[in-house]
């Protein structure tokens, strides 16, 4: 299967990317609360995907989460309390470029919390999202995979274009060489949390633009009908002159000189 061209992934995004207004406008009439969790190996493309769906929608009403490393202070809290105060209220959709999974994935990997911690977050997380469903929460749970070789290259490139740069920091570098532990890794996460009230999906992101599409179609087809008629808006003719804007000179600032 050749790469998709940019012109025919736009054809095909754009008429998903209206699916998800009327989605939005949806879940705001009905109240209901969407939270979509993205997981998956560095490089993967999570942010573009995120990016994809929030692009359109009313960034008040859609919202992106990306915590960073917890606080001294969070790190002797529960380890789900920081990201319960970012849970949707009604109308919200709630987009979380990685979660509580950091446990499982990175955490885990790399040492950052203990094997009683990880074991205790494995036998939690199903308990935990049960309660989020039972409670009306519509939970969606992404896995984006990418195999070595590309992950390589999109290293590469990050390493190479500074303006990609910043998504480049020493844990990466330090986890490229453990791809079969975070395979492993991510094969205990889905035996211990894959459950008929949330479960996991996995998406080949190996072609960005393609798993997107995949991924976006998916989330649609997998919500309830969300049709809602739109209301029709008006716009009458304005009465009266048209004014124009006044520019002027602003009076110089004391001590501020413009080159």
């Amino acid at each position: 299967m050749g790469k998709l061209k940019r012109k025919e992934y736009e054809a095909l995004l754009e008429p998903m990317q209206l699916e998800l207004i009327a989605m939005a406008r949806w879940a705001q009439h009905t109240g209901q609360r969407v939270l979509v969790l993205f997981e998956g190996r560095d490089t993967a493309g999570k942010g573009g995907a995120i990016q994809a769906i929030a692009e359109h929608l009313n960034p008040r009403q859609c919202k992106v989460v990306a915590l960073p490393k917890p606080t001294d202070r969070e790190s002797t809290q529960w380890y789900f309390q920081r990201y319960i105060a970012h849970l949707p209220a009604g109308g919200e959709i709630v987009l979380m470029d990685r979660s509580w999974y950091n446990r499982a994935g990175v955490e885990h990997v790399m040492g950052y919390c203990s094997e009683p911690e990880y074991k205790a977050f494995l036998a939690q997380a199903p308990v935990v999202e049960k309660l989020l469903v039972d409670d009306g929460i519509l939970l969606f749970k992404y896995w984006l995979g990418v195999d070595q070789a590309q992950q390589e290259k999109r290293f590469a490139e990050r390493h190479l274009n500074p303006l990609k740069g910043w998504k480049l920091s020493p844990v990466d570098l330090e986890s490229r060489s453990k791809y079969s532990a975070y395979t492993d890794a991510r094969e205990a996460m889905l035996r211990a949390t894959h459950r008929d009230e949330a479960p996991w999906t996995l998406v080949d992101f190996n072609d960005q633009k393609r798993g997107r599409l995949a991924l976006i179609r998916n989330l649609l087809d997998r919500l309830p009908d969300t049709r809602v008629d739109e209301p029709e808006l008006a716009l009458p003719p304005l009465k009266g002159k048209l004014h124009k804007e006044q520019f002027g000179v602003l009076p110089p600032i004391e001590g501020f000189e413009i080159p």
